[in-house]
């Protein structure tokens, strides 16, 4: 691609090299002889097109935004500039979590194009837990990161002036916002056109949408999602948005990024490690099964372990923001662990509500999750995802109630115990 060509022309794997070969930070990469370059398209997300690009002498990801939703086609428009968001969110969690994102080489705005750097031989979450297979340090690496990004990217760390430019910066990313505002906190509760479910569980949708206590929750939680611009999230930090090795663990995809909630990243993360939990008799015998379920709630715990470790060391010693400014508690002789105490309540119950929504937006609304739909018997799925869906009611009913993470993983292994089907 040259500085000439701004009007904006979706990659194709015949095209690519052309457009992409007089860029020096590729063919730095890739070297310079671009007949040499091999070009795969292997997007199976939901919005973009993603190519691998490998060469004798490297390999990196190229990814393009379209300007329609990919998975439902051009009649669902969205802009281009949720690359810009995605863009500019890694460099922001490269900066506050060094090396949990990938590094990035090249970014057009009007391309709507980044191209970054390759993982191997990383494999999707999602991927590794339907397998069965287990992360050395995961639980560490998303519990910091999730800390490290929302405490460094709010009003406790930044500079004011610098974090309200760049929320209003971020209420451009509006388009995709909605989606999130219609998918998960809106779409799942009543009869919506791009809805779908599985067979058999016509009668728990029924109980979630004439449930009216709990439909107030969810829009209560949407009102934080709107209104609540704590920090600066990944936004859709699903098991789908991070790469592991046995021992590595990189996150990718924030184009959702957005000022919101500092339980918003946390709790989505948790409700996929729970419907990977709840998923399990689908993929696992019984000589396996329970021994890895425990694992799957043991990562649970101290991944939220690691996030109020994280949270709390970043509290002592990098609250320079002016939220609890050190002027008004230790310089003057006062702790401020009350206060501390009373921010990591506020995190965790936001962060069980939006476990609960997250756990039925997958199961009830357009984009599910791998982790039930590779169920291929109907009824075993139906049976699982009833669980599932139960407990999220709970979750959002009592999310003020459940005031440690020990609770919130007995609370799973009673309703994996249940038979609602």
């Amino acid at each position: 691609m040259t500085n000439q060509q701004n009007v904006y022309e979706p990659l194709t794997v015949e095209t690519l090299s052309t457009r992409l070969g007089d860029i020096g930070s590729i063919t730095d990469r890739l070297g310079p002889d671009t007949d040499s370059w091999s070009s795969e398209e292997v997007g199976d997300g939901n919005l973009n097109l993603v190519f691998i690009v490998k060469s004798p002498a490297g390999a990196v990801i190229v990814k393009q935004a379209l300007p329609y939703v990919r998975l439902v086609g051009d009649s669902w428009p969205l802009p281009l500039n949720r690359a810009f968001f995605e863009y500019h969110t890694l460099m922001r969690q490269a900066a506050r979590d060094p090396g949990s994102v990938p590094e990035i080489f090249y970014f057009d705005d009007d391309q709507a194009l980044i191209v970054m750097e390759f993982l191997t031989p990383h494999v999707i979450l999602r991927k590794m837990l339907i397998a069965g297979e287990k992360v050395s340090g995961l639980a560490e690496t998303l519990g910091n990161f999730c800390a490290r990004t929302a405490f460094r990217g709010s009003d406790l760390s930044m500079v004011t002036a610098k974090k309200k430019a760049d929320t209003a910066t971020y209420q451009g990313n509006s388009e995709l916002m909605a989606i999130t505002e219609t998918l998960i906190f809106t779409d799942p509760y009543f009869e919506a056109d791009r809805n779908h479910h599985t067979e058999g569980l016509d009668p728990f949708v029924h109980v979630l949408r004439n449930d009216v206590v709990m439909k107030v929750a969810v829009q209560e939680m949407l009102l934080k999602f709107t209104a609540n611009a704590e920090t600066l999230l990944h936004g859709d930090l699903h098991s789908g948005s991070i790469m592991c090795t046995e021992n590595e663990t990189k996150v990718i995809d924030p184009e959702f990024g957005f000022y919101g909630p500092m339980g918003f990243d946390v709790g989505m993360l948790i409700s996929n490690y729970f419907m990977a939990y709840f998923s399990q008799p689908g993929h696992r015998g019984a000589d396996e099964l329970a021994g890895y379920q425990e694992w799957i709630l043991g990562l649970i715990t101290d991944t939220y372990s690691a996030f109020e470790a994280e949270f709390t060391r970043l509290w002592k010693t990098e609250r320079t923001g002016i939220l609890f400014p050190h002027s008004m508690f230790e310089d003057q002789g006062h702790s401020a662990d009350n206060a501390l105490d009373g921010m990591l309540g506020h995190i965790l119950c936001d962060a069980i509500g939006i476990c609960g929504i997250e756990m039925h937006r997958r199961l009830l609304s357009l984009a599910h999750n791998a982790d039930f739909e590779e169920i291929d018997d109907v009824a075993i799925r139906a049976r699982l995802e009833a669980r599932n869906l139960m407990m999220g009611r709970e979750l959002i009913l009592q999310r003020g109630e459940i005031n440690n993470i020990g609770a919130l993983c007995a609370l799973a292994r009673k309703y994996n115990e249940e038979t609602f089907l």
